[in-house]
Parts: structure tokens; C-alpha cells; sequence
């Protein structure tokens, strides 16, 4: 007993069978992935980065020495943060097309997701596992992708009213679509480590974010996107996905 200690944790918004099924789902995503993309259908995981924060500190690092660890100054100065939005490329292993800016509105991860799309060949199709925030199944998101399909004003709707842009189940349903040029695969609700774009951000924040000194927002978008280049050209390699999508015990 450790009455002095305290854990936090996160009661589940959706029945075990649910995850379950979501897990498994996400998990045959990956299964499949390689012999969809011979088929021309790419297979990306893409998420948010959020709030990679620019600090500067205000003196000089001391060096590592024998006995003693490299030692940090605990002041700094806030330039700033960044947000990124990047794709992992699930088959071939790598970081494929990333975008740095200082928002993550819906309108920012649409021009990503188009900015994506327009770099491949015309008649490639995608699948985008995503998570379950709201500006992945936006209205401008959904309007974009219903360019690519035969899809009416009268089906779309109006956003609140009626319609496929109705509300973010209607919105959710119809990028869900596996007939469409782009569909979204969504992970259970915080289930976001399903996702494997999560593995990446991990090793960026590892390699550059948690260590790094940076003296302007410029600064810390240059070394991320540096890193990203240094990744692909030299680390990249498809990630050993060992989870079977088991059932899940509370």
C-alpha cells in the first residue's frame, strides 16, 4: 500500500466488444495493406503533432563528463509553437509529406490531405487511418473528398441540418466509404496508439523536440523537416506490427 502515490487513468467510452472490433479492424488495415497498394490503393497513417515548442535556453549546455550527466539550463525563452501534420507511409516505412504551420484547423488538414493526394499519380486511391478528432471528418473535408465522387448538393446537405454534412456521424459515415478515391479509417475512440504515425512522432520527439535548443519557430520547422529528410533517407523501414487486435479486458 502507497497511500502517498496517486495514477490516473481513462474509463473507456465504449464497450470491450466495440474496441475489440475497432482493434481488429485497424489491425487488418495493416495486413492488407501491402497487396492493396500492387492494387494502387496507398495506405497512410496521418495525425497531428501538436504544440512542438520552440525554447531557446538561456545558457549554454554543460557536456556529458564521467560521473556526471549532460546538464540542461532551467530557464528558457518561448519563441513560439509549431504544429505538424504528417503521413506514414504504412508499406514502404517512411514519413511521406508533412506539413508545419502554426495552426491545425480543418482547413489546414484538408490542404494537407489535398497537398498529399496531388503528389501522387492521378489514379491512385488512399486510405487515411486517422483518429477520431473533429477535423478529420469536418465539413470542409467532407466537401473536398464529394469532388472526387458523384456525390449531389441535395446528398451533402447543410451542416446542422440535413444530409451527409448533418452532424460528425453523418460526415464520419460517408469519408468512411471504401468505393471512394479517398476513405478514412478510424481508430476507437482513444485508441490514437493504434495508430502508427504515433510511433514516428515518437521518434522525432526523442531525436530532435525533447532535447533541442531552438531559437526561433523557423529554427525548430527547419530541424524537424531536416530530421524527416535525414529519417527517410537513412532509418526508414516499414514498422513490425506485432499487435493481433486481441479483445480487450477492464
Amino acid at each position: 500500500m502507497k497511500p502517498h502515490k496517486v495514477a490516473q487513468w481513462l474509463y473507456p467510452k465504449c464497450s470491450p466488444e466495440e474496441l475489440a472490433e475497432g482493434s481488429r479492424r485497424i489491425c487488418e488495415v495493416y495486413k492488407e495493406a501491402a497487396t492493396l497498394q500492387e492494387q494502387g490503393i496507398k495506405t497512410l497513417s496521418v495525425d497531428e503533432k501538436t504544440g512542438m515548442q520552440a525554447l531557446e535556453r538561456n545558457a549554454p549546455d554543460l557536456p556529458l563528463q564521467v560521473g556526471n550527466p549532460e546538464k540542461h539550463e532551467v530557464e528558457y525563452t518561448r519563441h513560439g509553437t509549431q504544429c505538424l501534420i504528417a503521413n506514414w507511409d504504412v508499406v514502404e516505412g517512411k514519413c511521406v509529406h508533412s506539413t508545419i504551420s502554426d495552426t491545425r484547423t480543418e482547413k489546414d488538414f484538408q490542404e494537407h490531405i489535398q497537398q498529399t493526394i496531388e503528389s501522387y499519380a492521378e489514379d491512385t486511391k488512399f486510405r487515411f487511418v486517422v483518429d477520431n478528432l473533429n477535423t478529420h471528418c469536418s465539413e470542409t473535408l467532407v466537401k473536398y473528398v464529394a469532388g472526387f465522387e458523384n456525390t449531389t448538393q441535395e446528398e451533402l446537405g447543410k451542416k446542422g441540418k440535413k444530409g451527409i454534412l448533418k452532424n460528425k456521424a453523418t460526415r464520419t459515415l460517408y469519408l468512411q466509404n471504401a468505393a471512394h478515391k479517398i476513405s478514412f479509417i478510424y481508430t476507437p475512440k482513444h485508441c490514437s496508439w493504434l495508430n502508427q504515425i504515433e510511433i514516428f512522432f515518437g521518434i522525432l520527439h526523442k531525436k530532435v523536440i525533447k532535447r533541442g535548443n531552438f531559437t526561433s519557430k523557423e529554427d525548430l520547422k527547419n530541424k524537424v523537416e531536416k530530421f524527416i529528410a535525414y529519417f527517410n533517407e537513412t532509418m526508414a523501414k516499414p514498422f513490425k506490427w506485432t499487435y493481433g487486435g486481441k479483445p480487450c479486458k477492464f
